[in-house]
Order: structure tokens, then C-alpha cells, then sequence
């Protein structure tokens, strides 16, 4: 008998709700904990806020891409599925990196903050992402 079959359905999707939200926003939660290091630490606030609102904007693009692509797939489009993630995907890497560059040019110290929040942020973007798609059943 499996375990589903003996735990039931309900209290699985509860305790897989939380992982899968805590997983699913950890790169937000770390951007949110990044505010009061970068004020303790007297580091350049512009960096901050010019890697926060890219990484926020970058995950609007997200969402928009992701429900498109849902659509796409409905629709039995997989080639347009496919080029619309392939590209929001670089779009929203250029989008990170221009806005490294560009704080970069005018704030020395202000590119690197943000360029080293932006790292942190895409790395663990990236591994809870791999994480959710181990866990997955």
C-alpha cells in the first residue's frame, strides 16, 4: 500500500505547500534579508536597490512568460512555448546584467554591491529551482 494511499491526500499537499512556497521564493526572502546586512554593513544603497528592483522586475517577466507559455501549451503550440521561455529567459539574464553595468558605471562600489547581490540571488535561484524539480514527484 503506498503511503498516500495510507496518510491521505490532504495532509500531504499541507506539508508539501509550505516546502514548495519556501522553495519557490527563497531568492526573495534572501533579497529581503539582504536589506539590513547592506545597512549594518554601510554598503552602497544604490547597488541594493538597483539589484532589487531588476531581480523584482526580472520575476514579473517571469510570471508574464510563464502564463503565456502555459497558454501556448493548451493550445498545442510547443514551438511557441519554447521560444517564448527561451526568450524571456535571456531577456531577463540581459535585464540583470545591463542593470549591474550600468550602476556599475556611475557607482564603482555600488556595481560590485549589486553585481555580488545579483550573483547570490541567481544562485539561489538556481538551486532551489534544481531542488523543486528533484522533489517533484
Amino acid at each position: 500500500m503506498s503511503t498516500l494511499a495510507i496518510d491521505g491526500s490532504s495532509d500531504r499537499v499541507r506539508k508539501d505547500g509550505w516546502t514548495t512556497l519556501a522553495v519557490g521564493y527563497a531568492d526573495l526572502f534572501l533579497l529581503a534579508l539582504a536589506l539590513p546586512v547592506f545597512l549594518l554593513a554601510g554598503w552602497p544603497l544604490g547597488g541594493y536597490a538597483v539589484a532589487a528592483g531588476a531581480w523584482l522586475l526580472q520575476r514579473g517577466i517571469q510570471v508574464v512568460a510563464l502564463r503565456r507559455v502555459t497558454r501556448a501549451q493548451r493550445r498545442g503550440d510547443r514551438r511557441g512555448a519554447l521560444g517564448i521561455m527561451a526568450g524571456s529567459t535571456l531577456a531577463r539574464v540581459w535585464l540583470i546584467a545591463l542593470a549591474v553595468l550600468l550602476v556599475g558605471l556611475a557607482e564603482r562600489e555600488a556595481g560590485l554591491a549589486a553585481a555580488l547581490l545579483s550573483a547570490a540571488l541567481f544562485t539561489v535561484y538556481l538551486g532551489t529551482q534544481f531542488a523543486a524539480r528533484m522533489l517533484a514527484p
